[in-house]
């Protein structure tokens, strides 16, 4: 899940989904020819896509019959353009869904139900619990693809020099930044202003930003404010980075981390690959990976995030056949241990752990952090809370506006996403 760029609305054309949907293969296919589907990737187009392009070639070479037209759709375009495309029946034949998307094209009837099908063939191999993200109203409507979560990423030379240790509580970490300032002269922690970086602070303090069990929006719950009150927290004090509330926010910080000029990130495993491109992780075994700080609560953990395969439900019975033994190869144990030996991503099913892709110091660590990561509620709207809080907190975060009055604004935001849920 890449949180580098917030998703905006679709302004541009439809041209993609009219010259790459399911609908328009279905016109190229011939009677006696292959079939051919569309699959829509939304992987990073430098660092991912090669991986994925050389796998459907294998695919294909197995299977004769069936083409795959591979289309690398830009992440944060991807859920508006699919969304559009289904609602007008020409949406890919297959779909590399977040895991957030998933439940709620589910619950709009774009996707396919899976159980029972070549697709999940292999259920009992997938990590139980992302497939059960993967499910709404009791059925399955993706295949585990790629999962993730964030982790607190630190540099184990700089730690050493400073005499630290990993932290285990947020106030761990201002200590800490302060003895690397005072020590190296480098920054300690440098966090993000983004809302999906700031939910690990809720669930320090047991809290989110609704309670879908009682239909309640609590973003501004004492417990939330108290979270969110250590989040602005560790933007001021020594060895703590201010603010950073460009654009390119994202960016500046992934630079300062990779090449030593500050200690500790909070970031998730789709940056392994860029990590060691960084000079101060040339030395791969540099990189540290620790669960990310407890709260006030005692928890510690991050949102669990990632990919699944969707097939699209407006696919004819042989688009959707052929789909189906897509995803059961794309997802297949060897499948998984290509891609991760090769985008260092983490597999979502335990077999594709294999010696090899746990000698990779980056994935051996994110697994390790796994076991923290809080499950997303199953709100078709869940993922869509957290464009309110970006632009709450970026206000929040530089001076325009109080923590009482950023969070009360997201609430009513919120509120409208979510109309029955009491505040």
């Amino acid at each position: 899940m890449r949180r580098g760029i917030a998703a905006t609305a679709l302004v541009a054309s439809l041209a993609l989904a009219a010259t790459a949907c399911g609908g328009d293969s279905d016109s190229g296919d011939k009677a006696d020819g292959p079939v051919t589907i569309t699959w829509w990737d939304t992987s990073n187009a430098t660092n991912e896509a090669p991986t994925y392009q050389a796998l459907v070639k294998e695919f294909e070479a197995a299977n004769k019959d069936i083409k795959v037209k591979y289309v690398n759709v830009p992440f944060d375009q991807a859920q508006n353009k699919f969304d559009t495309a289904a609602g007008s029946k020409g949406a890919p034949d297959v779909l590399r869904s977040e895991v957030g998307w998933t439940p709620a094209f589910a619950k709009k009837g774009f996707f396919l139900p899976l159980d029972g099908t070549e697709a999940l063939a292999d259920q009992s191999q997938f990590k139980s619990n992302l497939v059960e993200q993967a499910k709404y109203e009791g059925k399955t409507y993706g295949v585990p693809f790629t999962t993730d979560t964030l982790a607190l990423v630190y540099n184990k030379e700089l730690f050493a020099k400073a005499g630290v240790e990993a932290p285990k509580t947020w106030d761990d970490l201002k200590k800490a930044a302060a003895t690397i300032k005072d020590k190296t002269g480098v920054d300690g922690y440098w966090g993000s202003t983004q809302a999906y970086y700031a939910q690990s602070f809720l669930y320090g303090e047991g809290t989110d930003t609704v309670d879908v069990a009682a239909k309640k929006i609590t973003v501004t719950s004492p417990e939330a404010k108290k979270g969110y009150g250590t989040w602005l927290e560790l933007f001021d004090g020594k060895g703590l980075h201010k603010a950073d509330t460009t654009a390119d926010a994202y960016a500046h910080i992934q630079d300062a981390f990779v090449n030593g000029k500050v200690a500790a990130i909070i970031q998730g495993p789709w940056e392994i690959t860029n990590f060691y491109k960084g000079s101060a992780f040339t030395d791969k075994q540099n990189l540290g990976i620790a669960t990310v700080p407890a709260g006030s609560s005692g928890t510690a953990g991050a949102p669990t995030g990632g990919h699944n395969l969707s097939v699209y439900a407006g696919s004819d019975k042989a688009h959707q056949e052929a789909s189906l033994k897509f995803v059961n190869f794309m997802t297949s144990a060897k499948a998984q241990e290509t891609i991760a030996l090769k985008n260092n991503t983490l597999p979502t099913r335990d077999d594709a752990y294999t010696d090899q892709v746990k000698a990779d110091p980056g994935i051996a660590g994110y697994q390790g952090v796994l076991a923290a990561a809080q499950p997303r509620p199953a709100l078709p709207e869940y993922s869509s809370l957290w464009g309110p809080l970006d632009d709450q907190l970026l206000e929040i975060a530089s001076g325009k506006e109080s923590l009482d009055k950023g969070l009360g604004d997201a609430e009513i935001a919120i509120a409208k996403l979510v109309p029955d849920f009491s505040k």
